[in-house]
């Protein structure tokens, strides 16, 4: 399928029936300082959706909120306002065996396999463990469903008795993998899912990835810094900064024209593959550290690193600019280029 109609599916699919809408998403957490609770704002009116069958790339530097994000969707931390729907189901409301059932459509990958599995547990039985959470019973038993999942991840099953310490870090991200594959969810929230992984074995993982959304038609999340591997896997892609949705646009559009100042520091400081370009290419430095998400700027909240900042950017939220279809970048100053080094 080209690029082109791929796109037009994605959002066909987006316009029609997205499988995950989430509207007005905010999460924020108490701090204690100077003998007050404060709040922190993790997450502050984030909306999106993701169509079945699409990935979307959601991007941004550390403390940005994309885990939280993903932790928000499965119900992992409490949610301050907003509403996710997975088809039909309201994961905020869901109670009891509801949050069960929604957890079996969606699951997760986590950015540290070794951390996500139990040392004291057998490959085999940890990929079994979604089975027996949701009362599966696989016709040719769950012994047999393992080692297919396992088949599905690239992994024989002479792995099947080992335990996580055994395996290296790519095969333990694969074990994840066919586990977060048991319950055959609709979603998975891959949550810097080859951060912590080797180059060449970063590459086996997202191709991995790739081909089992082909072959089962499943959505992603895909959460991750690294825009490389954003560009590659997503169909769309949210940009976020400090909570916020700073930019949306399909892939091509983003990586072509990236239309918010935030955005364009971001993809200056990817890689390119010829050292002569890479030479003299400019990149754009942003000066300042992330503020505090206990007390965030005023106005925009990338005021106080964004290049020729005007007064207005700290009196209200800057409105959405249409850069093209599909493509919204929230800057008063939207679509200009901002001069790099």
């Amino acid at each position: 399928m080209s690029t082109a109609t791929e796109s037009q599916s994605s959002a066909e699919a987006v316009a029609g029936d997205p499988l995950l809408r989430v509207d007005g998403l905010h999460v924020r957490f108490p701090v204690r300082g100077a003998g007050r609770r404060q709040w922190l704002y993790a997450v502050q009116d984030v909306s999106f959706t993701i169509g079945r069958g699409e990935t979307v790339g959601l991007v941004g530097e550390s403390g940005s909120g994309k885990s939280t994000i993903g932790n928000a969707l499965l119900r992992l931390v409490p949610v301050h306002a907003g509403t996710v729907r997975l088809g039909d189901t309201d994961v905020l409301a869901a109670r009891g065996r509801e949050i069960t059932d929604v957890r079996r459509r969606m699951a997760m990958v986590f950015q540290d396999p070794l951390a996500a599995l139990d040392p004291r547990c057998t490959v085999a039985e940890s990929v079994a463990e979604p089975l027996q959470i949701h009362r599966l019973r696989p016709s040719g038993g769950r012994r047999a469903r393992v080692a297919e999942l396992m088949d599905l991840a690239g992994l024989p099953s002479r792995f099947l008795d080992r335990y996580p310490h055994e395996l290296s870090g790519g095969q333990r991200q694969r074990v994840c993998i066919a586990r977060a594959l048991a319950a055959e969810p609709e979603l998975l929230i891959l949550d810097e899912a080859t951060a912590s992984l080797d180059v060449s074995v970063q590459s086996q993982i997202l191709n991995l990835l790739r081909q089992l959304q082909q072959e089962m038609g499943l959505s992603y999340l895909f959460i991750s810094h690294d825009l490389a591997s954003v560009e590659h896997m997503s169909d769309r892609v949210l940009v976020l900064y400090l909570g916020r949705i700073m930019e949306r646009s399909p892939r091509e559009d983003l990586y072509r024209s990236p239309g918010h100042p935030y955005t364009q520091a971001l993809i200056s400081a990817i890689p390119l593959e010829d050292p002569v370009a890479e030479r003299q290419r400019r990149r754009i430095i942003l000066e300042g550290d992330i503020p505090s998400p206990i007390d965030p700027p005023s106005g925009c909240v990338f005021r106080t690193r964004r290049p020729l900042v005007i007064p207005e950017c700290a009196e209200d939220l800057p409105p959405g600019h249409d850069l093209g279809p599909d493509h919204t970048a929230y800057c008063l100053r939207a679509g200009e280029q901002v001069g790099g080094t």
